[in-house]
């Protein structure tokens, strides 16, 4: 065991000898049971009995293969405890190894706790009550006079202590204070000498290898693991002696350090001890480090599951997005089927407005066609009316001239017929001519206007061009106080009252914008190009959330009045890292994106561009041609989706739109030459402006006159188409009257009659014509209104698609805008996801790091103990303990030295018991070769005279015995108690102890 209080290794006083006939008996017992033995040293110094570290009693419940052992008690000497096999001596004396803190694999009966543990039971306690009394009690003002240890054993191979007072009181549930109450009663349970189970004594009884048994000694005396540590000592003696040899002079001084030599040698006991706190604090830092990895573990678990709380957010609000999309798609498709619905039922109406335009052409044709013969035949009765009237006057005036001659008449006739004629020609050719200088001046006219309404649109553009440049070239010079004013000149006030809303917590995190003043560019000349991309999120702002967009809307509305369009708001989750674009982002070796060539800062305005405007795919290619030969003669670069030139200029695959910027409003670097170019171009758009007008002023003119001499040349023209048809008029006439006077007045009459018939024939014709001409005329009436009818219906079916067209575009952009929402959150969740799955990769390492570690904790220390400090700290302790070993042994003295003062003290202890009893051997120690002779193997019965012995002359310690022997034939006396066991029975669940009784010590004494 441990160091002893006293100097006396055995007794002087000898004790009586047993008879021979009990010699006899007990050599004739069975020697097939090995004895286990159990010797625990008190504290005293006094050759009474001992008054602490005695083991009082002990308890056993579903310990190994027994329900109940116990309660019993031990005396304070000699204590054999007998029993048949089976009987549960092995349990007891496992029980006192495992329940003052030994290992499993030390007793021999197991490797781990939970294989004590009776089958069929969850666990399993064992009770020891200790003795503490006396002036070397441990804190005996707590304990009192008996410390009971309490052991739970569960089926998980875990325990844990409750050390109680005498009283029952529950002191501490920590292993270190049984550990410090053991190391006060100087109880070793794992050294051989204290505890002797069934193998060892075997291993040392049997064992015929001389080496087994000198391991055996240097196990028992620990003077094995000391073996190595002290070989400093004997060289520092050795070069001590020498300098005795050399220096006489120095004798004081080398004694003075002998005897510190010799001090140090009697501490060296302590650093068993520190060897043992080294031993156990590996374990500890074993298990240290399994605790720190799963602490890692753990840290990666919850991170683990946060990040599964967020991959399912944003799984919801994918699906949500989705819902949106969903319903934006739906409206989409609701307005473009009420158009469809409209366009069908126009195209239904449209064969029928077709034929109702074709029957309505038809009737018209009809009426017109019947109008022409109701004209015609009119014309044909005037005419018949007219020759009629002719006739007869022609008859008359025959029947008064006939004798008289017509000749000079006639003459005069054919002479001013020649002359109509002549001036009839003469007038046409006027008209010709006249009808050109009409087609001249209209065209001149017409040409004027067209010039004048040209003129009058460019002096529009030129005049919004230039109040749009005095507004730009205001705002400038306001930026050159504050560059917040390029945005608007509400900007900088909207700012301050977004700041003093955020500082009385209106906000969850204060809006960003105008997201122009957040960005830089890096190469100047591209300003118009990312203008020409970016346009209006350059004034829009940025929130966290609804609610502050909300509160940003009710601060806009105070800024911007009605009507008036106010800054975007972009809402989107604040994150403080950018977006991860690169599988995404469009490449080329010679050409930016929109992304790279600028500098952002701020994460939320990047990724809020990335979102709205997808940057990572633009590229900026500062030439047109160049800019058209990578989008358009050639496959585009991965990723790109268009591209924008220095002249702003928009180019896609397939398109190419032109810029109707000229220069950058907002991301202008040089403000002053910005400055002087707009005063120029404001005053050359107001010299422009002028020429225009003065232009206009002419053209004016121009059309007027012209206009004026259209008039009198078309009056002209009307004067002359006048004048050649009475002319045409007056030839008739003349013609008419021209015939041949020598006409039979009787024929003239019998024509007179004939054209009568036909008038009459004709004004009948005429009454039918005119009848089919009013029906006609009501049948193109009532097609007039069935089609003026139709197509009001068709202009009103127009005039609702107007305004379902614009709805169409609003759902188109919102479905745009929720797709873009919907790859946003799916981009999101795609990386999030690779980040959860790189925990989850990184948690499976950590989990084979943490068997390997317990693992390897395992093979240091078996059982997993609770370890409160972290591995740093452990290691820095393990360290300086080494060090301080290190220092010990470097202080302390020689091994060999201490070897052989053990074994001359143990040579002589083996002779003083031998010589007592008249017997004789020899001990033969061979430290070099590790080996032990003992030459006298003495009988049970002699072994069992010499233990007696060796106990009265020492009854400060406590012996307890177990063995199958009956042991009847020991000798009478009170410091002998012997408990029988009873034979173990089938079902038997409880095996009491049977204590000798008072009356029985006293019959022995």
């Amino acid at each position: 065991m441990a160091k002893r209080k006293e100097e006396n290794f055995f007794s002087p006083e000898n004790a009586k000898r047993p008879r021979q006939e009990e010699l006899d008996d007990f050599d004739k017992d069975e020697c097939d049971e090995d004895e286990c033995a159990v010797s625990f040293t008190n504290g005293t110094s006094t050759l009474t009995a001992a008054e602490v570290g005695i083991i009082e009693s002990i308890q056993l419940k579903n310990f190994m293969c027994h329900s109940m052992l116990g309660p019993f008690k031990f005396g304070s000497n000699v204590n054999f405890v007998v029993g048949n096999n089976g009987s549960g001596k092995s349990a007891v004396l496992t029980a006192l190894i495992v329940g003052l803190g030994g290992k499993a694999v030390t007793t021999n009966r197991g490797s781990s706790l939970k294989g004590f543990v009776k089958d069929g039971q969850n666990s399993a306690d064992i009770s020891i009550t200790l003795r503490n009394r006396g002036d070397d009690a441990y804190r005996g003002n707590v304990y009192g006079d008996s410390i009971v240890v309490q052991q739970h054993i569960s089926m998980d191979g875990s325990r844990s202590y409750k050390l109680k007072s005498a009283t029952g009181a529950v002191v501490s549930t920590k292993k270190e204070e049984l550990i410090g109450i053991l190391d006060h009663f100087n109880i070793q349970v794992d050294n051989p000498v204290s505890v002797l189970t069934q193998e060892m004594s075997k291993q040392f009884l049997q064992s015929k290898n001389e080496g087994d048994k000198y391991k055996f000694f240097m196990k028992a005396t620990q003077l094995e693991q000391m073996k190595e540590d002290y070989s400093y000592i004997m060289e520092t003696k050795e070069r001590t002696k020498e300098q005795i040899n050399q220096g006489e002079e120095r004798l004081s001084e080398l004694k003075r350090q002998c005897l510190e030599k010799e001090e140090r040698f009697q501490n060296i006991a302590g650093l068993s001890t520190m060897k043992t706190n080294l031993e156990y604090l590996k374990h500890e830092m074993a298990w240290a480090v399994v605790n720190e990895i799963e602490k890692q573990l753990n840290a990666i678990r919850d991170n683990i599951k946060i990040g599964e709380d967020r991959a399912a957010r944003l799984e919801r609000k994918t699906e949500e997005q989705q819902v949106r999309l969903n319903e934006a798609e739906k409206k989409y498709k609701d307005i473009q089927d009420k158009l469809e619905k409209i366009s069908q039922e126009t195209n239904a109406r449209a064969p029928e407005c077709m034929a109702l335009k074709a029957d309505l052409t038809s009737k018209k044709r009809a009426y017109n066609e019947a109008e022409v013969l109701y004209n015609r035949s009119l014309n044909e009765y005037k005419a018949l009316k007219k020759d009629d009237e002719q006739l007869c006057k022609r008859i008359e005036e025959l029947r008064k001239s006939a004798d008289q001659s017509l000749e000079p008449e006639r003459l005069e006739r054919q002479k001013k017929i020649s002359w109509l004629k002549e001036r009839v020609k003469a007038l046409q050719d006027q008209e010709c001519s006249v009808n050109q200088e009409i087609e001249q001046f209209q065209q001149a006219i017409e040409k004027d206007k067209e010039e004048h309404t040209r003129i009058k649109r460019e002096e529009l553009d030129v005049k919004t061009t230039l109040n749009f440049n005095q507004r730009q070239l205001k705002e400038l010079k306001d930026s050159k106080t504050d560059r917040l004013k390029r945005f608007g000149p509400h900007v900088p006030a909207l700012l301050e009252a977004i700041d003093d809303a955020y500082r009385r917590g209106l906000f969850t995190y204060k809006p960003v914008g105008p997201l122009g003043a957040c960005i830089h560019l890096r190469d100047p000349e591209l300003a118009l190009a990312i203008e020409s991309c970016l346009k209006g999120l350059l004034q829009a702002y940025c929130c966290h959330n609804h609610a502050d967009e909300r509160v940003l809307q009710a601060l806009m509305k105070k800024f911007y009045s009605p009507g008036t369009s106010r800054p975007q708001i972009i809402v989107s989750e604040f994150r403080n890292e950018m977006y991860d674009v690169r599988h995404r982002a469009a490449y080329h070796p010679e050409f930016p994106t929109v992304l790279t060539a600028l500098e952002i800062d701020n994460a939320v305005v990047a990724n809020s561009l990335i979102d709205m405007r997808s940057i990572e795919t633009v590229l900026l290619i500062k030439n047109n041609s160049v800019a058209r030969a990578v989008m358009q003669s050639q496959k585009p670069p991965r990723n790109c989706r268009e591209a924008f030139t220095a002249d702003g200029d928009q180019v896609f695959a397939g398109r190419y739109y032109s810029s109707e910027y000229t220069r950058p409003k907002f991301l202008s670097r040089d403000v002053d030459s910005e400055i002087s170019d707009l005063e120029n171009e404001v005053e050359n758009k107001k010299a422009q402006i002028l020429s225009l007008q003065q232009h206009l002023s002419t053209l004016e003119k121009d059309i007027k006159g012209n206009e004026e001499l259209l008039r009198r040349y078309q009056l002209h023209y009307k004067e002359l188409k006048m004048k050649i048809r009475k002319s045409i008029s007056e030839i008739r006439e003349l013609e008419n009257i021209e015939e041949h006077q020598s006409v039979d007045i009787a024929t003239l009459e019998d024509e007179a009659q004939e054209n009568k018939i036909k008038m009459k024939m004709v004004e009948k014709n005429m009454e039918q014509q005119k009848e089919n001409m009013e029906h006609l005329k009501s049948l193109k009436i009532e097609a007039e209104n069935k089609y003026d009818a139709i197509k009001q219906k068709i202009n009103q079916l127009s005039e609702l698609a107007d305004p379902l067209k614009d709805e169409l575009n609003l759902a188109d952009s919102e479905v745009d805008n929720q797709k873009r929402g919907k790859r946003h959150y799916e981009d999101k969740q795609k990386e999030h996801l690779d980040t959860l799955n790189k925990k989850k990769r990184e948690l499976d390492m950590k989990e084979k790091e943490l068997e390997e570690k317990m693992s390897q904790a395992r093979q240091i220390c078996p059982e997993r103990i609770e370890v409160k400090k972290s591995a740093s700290i452990l290691d820095k302790e393990i360290n300086r303990l080494r060090q301080k070993i290190q220092a010990e042994h470097a202080s302390y003295g020689d091994r060999e030295e201490i070897m052989k003062c053990l074994t001359l003290r143990c040579k002589l202890y083996f002779d003083n018991l031998l010589s007592q009893r008249a017997y004789c051997g020899k001990m033969n120690f061979d430290h070099k070769n590790e080996t032990l002779t003992i030459s006298d193997m003495v009988n049970r019965r002699i072994a069992m005279d010499m233990i007696l012995k060796m106990a009265d002359s020492q009854r400060f310690r406590q012996f307890i015995l177990l063995t199958p022997q009956s042991m009847s034939s020991l000798p009478s006396s009170k410091l002998i108690r012997i408990l029988r066991m009873s034979d173990p029975e089938r079902g038997q669940t409880t095996l009491p102890f049977r204590p000798v009784t008072q009356e029985e010590e006293e019959d022995r004494s």
